[in-house]
């Protein structure tokens, strides 16, 4: 079965980070994007400005949408209470607002975090499979393991399809010698979404989200099955990030988990 092109898509989140970047990019992949977050959207005066909590409001933004990606929520670390109204509690009103007005797909914004408790790879050996079990670090990325079971319960019980992208970190260039092997480039982003969102017959699917990085250290191949093909690499920025910040030592428990200093000393919303 093909996919049918989403047209209009809902962006949660548009006024975020990564949120700015696909409003910037997706829409040269043909889609309309409808704007929906916490804050005001600068240069948007028709986005939708409310909490994703608020039922009324969420299924009003959802309303004639073919599609939602889902970028909205707190990420970083921060109280449970928090968290759990953001990220928890937004994502399950999300699905239920999409499941009462008949979309049947949803890209959400999964983190490396949901599994960042897992032993980060040795040079040269096997990639993290996207299989591997959930290892949350923080409150944060527990949120996100839930995210995609929440995702996979939606499959089975609704039918809702969801391709939950387990997103390094995706910034216009990478800012840590740890980010080398995570970096996703804003148009290795785009692209990613896009595949996310035409790809047919998803079901539930979880996706490592990155660029092809010559330090990768997860494995792409089901992003790969998507038809997502990135374009970018981070090796380009190593030799300066190097140079600046050294080697990290497989051995010092901040570098030895996927989750890096989030397993330590994670960065407190708001940053």
């Amino acid at each position: 079965m093909t996919a049918a092109r989403p047209r209009t898509v809902l962006l949660t989140g548009a006024a975020g980070g990564l949120g700015t970047l696909m409003r910037g990019l997706l829409p040269g992949y043909g889609y309309r994007l409808r704007l929906f977050d916490l804050r005001p959207v600068e240069g948007e005066p028709a986005a939708v400005t409310a909490d994703l909590t608020d039922a009324a409001a969420l299924r009003e933004a959802v309303k004639g949408v073919d599609a939602i990606v889902h970028l909205a929520g707190i990420s970083l670390e921060a109280p449970f209470e928090k968290i759990l109204h953001s990220n928890i509690e937004g994502a399950y009103r999300l699905y239920e607002a999409a499941r009462e007005e008949g979309v049947r797909r949803v890209v959400f914004a999964s983190s490396n975090h949901a599994v960042g408790f897992t032993p980060r790879p040795a040079d040269g050996g096997p990639l993290i499979p996207v299989d591997t079990p959930h290892r949350p670090d923080t409150y944060y990325g527990l949120s996100k393991s839930f995210g995609e079971d929440l995702a996979q319960l939606y499959w089975d019980l609704h039918g809702i399809e969801t391709v939950s992208v387990r997103i390094g970190s995706c910034f216009p260039e990478p800012t840590s010698v740890r980010m080398l092997s995570l970096w996703l480039s804003p148009a290795d982003g785009a692209r990613l979404f896009h595949a996310a969102l035409t790809a047919p017959d998803v079901g539930h699917t979880v996706a490592y989200g990155s660029s092809a990085n010559t330090r990768l250290w997860w494995d792409l191949s089901t992003a790969r099955a998507l038809g997502y093909e990135p374009q970018d690499d981070s090796e380009p920025y190593a030799d300066e990030l190097i140079a600046k910040q050294g080697e990290p030592d497989p051995a010092d428990p901040e570098h030895a988990r996927l989750g890096g200093h989030f397993c330590t000393r994670p960065p407190i919303w708001p940053h």
